[in-house]
This record gives structure tokens, sequence and C-alpha cells, in this order.
């Protein structure tokens, strides 16, 4: 089939990769969001994906506004069979209407579960053990369209959500693969969701990101994991804003109630105490330096007895 591509980071550039260098179907072109200013000197930097179309050779567009009757006449006049969505904006009705076989999306869950802009983050948070991959045809509501294919996969216990993202991408363009042939057979029966299973996946803010220390260690440690490393959860300690990439249940119970967020001491381990007990921190990031062990940070920091975690300094608001 022919094919328009959208999308923008790692995971669609892997999905991009992956279908114009081991399928038959036919890239007609790659929609991709604008070059973005990054860096101390604000040069403009072209997405993963764009970078990846320019060296395929595939025509690459950068909308600013997927409404513009400019682009939606030269999407029309492309006359691709399908457009795949991976990881990209909403699309109007206008633009996902034009294909005749429809327009699809992949998304990061087992839908109808994790409905939303941070599936792989929520599903760690909430301690799920299993999430997956999933492949529908958009419709106006977002993430509600009927399912063509899924795939699972298994989140172990240690994986954050770097590790499951990185799983992820290397899945997507197989999947999408097993979509389109699925597709082409004009054997499919899209099986419509069950919106009472539905569950959110909203986008998180920097505010969402602050560790509550007041949860039980296993809910500690899975928010931390399912913020690491992107965005990444968050604490303060004095002055200092610090990153907690690794956390681990500490296993053990204080034999006197400590506050939450209170350092327990401790030669070697950084200990903090949560409602059922401690977690240990293995490694974290301090505010404008390099990442560091548990131990690094009572080393250097050398917390005295009953300092806490999460005391945001005064005017700070997250």
């Amino acid at each position: 089939m022919n094919l328009v591509f959208m999308g923008t980071p790692e995971i669609a550039r892997r999905a991009l990769e992956y279908l114009y260098n081991n399928t038959n179907h036919k890239l007609l072109a790659v929609v991709t969001g604008p070059d973005r200013p990054a860096g101390r000197g604000l040069k403009l930097i072209p997405s993963p994906v764009k970078t990846t179309a320019v060296k395929l050779g595939v025509p690459v567009f950068t909308p600013e506004a997927l409404k513009d009757p400019e682009f939606i006449d030269r999407m029309k006049e492309i006359d691709a069979d399908i457009f795949i969505v991976v990881a990209f904006r909403i699309l109007p009705a206008e633009l996902f209407t034009i294909p005749p076989k429809g327009s699809i999306n992949l998304h990061g869950s087992l839908l109808p579960k994790y409905r939303g802009a941070a599936p792989i983050n929520w599903a760690i948070i909430n301690g799920e053990t299993e999430t997956g991959l999933t492949t529908f045809f958009l419709k106006k509501s977002v993430d509600t369209g009927n399912i063509i294919y899924q795939e699972k996969i298994k989140i172990e216990p240690d994986d954050n959500f770097s590790a499951l993202y990185e799983k992820m991408a290397e899945m997507a363009g197989p999947v999408i693969e097993k979509t389109l042939d699925l597709i082409a057979s004009d054997q499919i029966e899209p099986i419509k969701q069950d919106d009472s299973l539905a569950t959110p996946a909203p986008k998180i803010s920097p505010f969402d990101c602050l560790i509550d220390w007041g949860f039980p260690a296993k809910n500690v440690v899975d928010f931390i994991r399912g913020m690491a490393t992107t965005p990444g959860a968050y604490t303060y300690f004095k002055d200092s804003k610090l990153k907690v990439l690794r956390a681990v249940n500490a296993g053990i119970d204080p034999k006197e109630k400590l506050r939450p967020g209170q350092i327990i001491p401790d030669k070697h381990k950084l200990l903090i105490a949560v409602a059922d007990g401690a977690v240990e921190i293995t490694e974290l990031l301090p505010q404008g330096k390099s990442k560091i062990s548990g131990n690094q940070f009572l080393r250097g920091y050398k917390p005295a007895d009953k300092e806490i975690f999460g005391e945001m300094p005064k005017g700070v608001t997250n």
C-alpha cells in the first residue's frame, strides 16, 4: 500500500525506518513537526523523524497548522491509501478522513486502558505488570477508535519509563507492519472499544512529578520508575531540587514513627521514611549537577539527623 507517515520522536523514527527497510509498502511522504530551537544557542533542530526521512529521501512536510487548507490539499494530491500516525499531534477530521483505507494510530497501551498522552508513564506508576501496543482506526474522539491489532509487553519489576519506551520502540515497526498486512488483506474485523474499561493517561505536568513520601514504599518506587528518566520524579532537600532516578523498597520497618520524607540514619544507604517503612534511593540527580548514588549524596551533603526530603523552598510552587 501507499503510505503517508506522521510522527515526531524516537519511537516514530524507529517505526519509519523499519517500514522503509523491511516492508513492501511504499512511503510517499512524511509529516512531522517544524524544526525547533534547542540548546544554549537555540539552534533550530529537526525532529528525529525528519532527520531519518531526509536520509531516506522521502519527501517531508512540517506544517505549523494541520488544518491549513494548502497542507490539506497537498495530502489529497499525494493520493495515499492510508495514513500512519505514531506519537504525533491530534489530527483533525478533514485530514484523517482523506485516505480511502483510513488513518491508523499506534498507541502505547492495551486500549481501552490508558487513553491519553502518557500511557507508558501511568502504566508503571499504577503498578501494572503488563501493557502493550495497540493499533486502531482514528476517529474524532481521541484514542477511542476501533482496534485493529494488539501485542502485549511484560513490565519487569525494574523497568522504568525509559526501559519500557525502548521495548516499545523496538516493537513499533513490526506491529505496524502486521497491522498494514491485515488491512491490505481486507479480512480484518476491527473491534469496538469497551468504554466502560477505559482508564485515563493524561499528560504529565511538572507538578505531577513531585514525590509524595506519604504513600507506601511500593507506590513510591513505582512512581519514581514511571517518571524515570523522563520527565523525572523530584523532591527537595533544603533549597535544592533533586531528581530521583532510581529507588528500591528498603524492606525495613523503623522502630519509631517517622515523618514521611525523613532521612533515616544509615552510614551507607540513603533511606527515606514512607507510610509503611522506607525506600532506598540508589541514584539521583541534583539540579545543575551530575548523577550521583545515594551513598555519594550522604558523603557530599551530610544530612543531619531528622532532616526531611520534600519540603519546598519558600516561594517555590512546584
